[in-house]
């Protein structure tokens, strides 16, 4: 609870409500023919302010919530996702998002209610004032309550000017960022493209006792439910813990070691190279920095395990993996399916080039230039974050 009388001199205790609108102007049925663009809230990146995607109005949909340029937009259903953003053009959104804008710009300035709806005070009080099970919704009655201190207007101009440069400066961080990963794939697309006549299937690879059979974890009735997960232990790695490269053992659940070892399939080691197949379908990784003697792989997860080194290097088959060559293959046996999903055994009719270890050596030497570069960019943009969150969250923070 914030006291007043612990507020620096000229700031005050208010509430949103007192100095936030929320805009309920609705688009007619003959204005809507003049609006080209709607948001819904799948187009709202959590935590990024720019509206970077949008529907066609002309495409069909039935939402009348107008918004204008400046105006924000908050995600009122499952808050804890974070949308919210300034729109920069005139459209209409969904029922699902409110529209905010400043109720006296002498008062706030309306640069800074983005930054003021992107706090964590902000965030965690519409969460806790959300209703519903399966999709939680905040509602205005209870967000006009919401308490924050508010700077008197100069030290707003203050605070805006230092946010938005934060905020430019990781827009520029993003693009360099979205850049870089363009190259890392016309990088990965030349090099496969290049030795194309060197093609063999996974079958082959097999054979010649190059790779073991590939496996997953497919563990039948067996299989750990959400009672057996705990805090420390194996990780138990689905599909969606393999991401652009990287697992994120931070976030995967653990099952005991008592219960791996009971498991009969599904033991990946380090080093191995992981395929997801079924739901989500061609993301990879190395397996690297486990801190167990294995990880335990659920039935979305494929390892492949190179048993002659001289022949396959793990980090060249990665690159392979990656792809638009073999990605199309994966995309193509997957269509086949009524799920995203390609078995172990068709797996094994999958082709890849398979080049002399002097080009893999080349390959991946310089694949790993770029990975760092990429690995750089984001360490800079994780700590232009944080400093832009410190800055953020000053605006309703700042007291004697």
């Amino acid at each position: 609870m914030i006291q007043a009388d612990t507020l620096k001199p000229g700031w005050k205790l208010v509430k949103f409500g007192d100095v936030v609108r929320l805009s309920k102007e609705r688009a007619a049925k003959s204005e809507i023919e003049s609006i080209e663009r709607y948001v819904g809230l799948e187009h709202i990146d959590p935590e990024d302010l720019r509206i970077r995607r949008w529907g066609l109005v002309a495409e069909g949909i039935t939402f009348t919530s107008k918004f204008k340029p400046g105006q924000v937009l908050f995600g009122k259903r499952r808050a804890y996702q974070r949308k919210v953003a300034v729109a920069d053009f005139e459209g209409v959104c969904s029922g699902d998002i409110y529209v905010f804008e400043s109720a006296n710009q002498k008062v706030l300035l309306p640069e800074l209610l983005p930054f003021i709806c992107q706090t964590d005070r902000f965030f965690e009080y519409a969460v806790g004032t959300s209703a519903g099970s399966l999709s939680p919704r905040t509602n205005w009655t209870s967000l006009a309550k919401f308490e924050f201190v508010l700077p008197p207007p100069e030290k707003q101009e203050k605070l805006v000017t230092v946010l938005i440069s934060a905020s430019k400066s990781l827009e520029t961080l993003y693009q360099l960022h979205h850049s870089s990963k363009i190259l890392l794939q016309s990088y990965i697309d030349f090099q496969i493209n290049e030795q194309l006549v060197n093609i063999v299937k996974i079958q082959q690879l097999i054979d010649q006792n190059i790779i073991a059979p590939p496996q997953d974890g497919n563990h039948g009735e067996k299989h750990p439910k959400g009672k057996d997960f705990v805090e420390i232990g194996i990780p138990f790695l689905m599909a969606s813990d393999v991401v652009d490269g990287k697992i994120n053992f931070n976030e995967c659940k653990y099952i005991s070691e008592e219960l791996a070892l009971s498991l009969r399939i599904g033991f990946a080691k380090a080093g191995d190279v992981l395929l997801t197949h079924k739901g989500t379908v061609g993301e990879t990784a190395i397996l690297n920095g486990i801190k167990t003697e294995f990880v335990m792989l659920t039935p979305q997860v494929t390892y492949y395990r190179i048993q002659k080194e001289e022949r396959l290097l793990p980090k060249y088959l990665y690159l392979v993996f990656r792809s638009s060559f073999f990605q199309r293959q994966l995309a193509s046996y997957s269509r086949q399916s009524t799920r995203a999903y390609i078995g172990i055994q068709r797996q094994r009719e999958l082709q890849i080039p398979l080049p002399p270890l002097s080009i893999q050596e080349v390959a991946v030497e310089k694949l790993e230039q770029l990975e760092h570069i990429l690995s750089s960019v984001s360490k800079r943009i994780d700590k232009t974050q944080a400093i832009f969150s410190y800055l953020r969250e000053l605006i309703t923070k700042n007291k004697r």
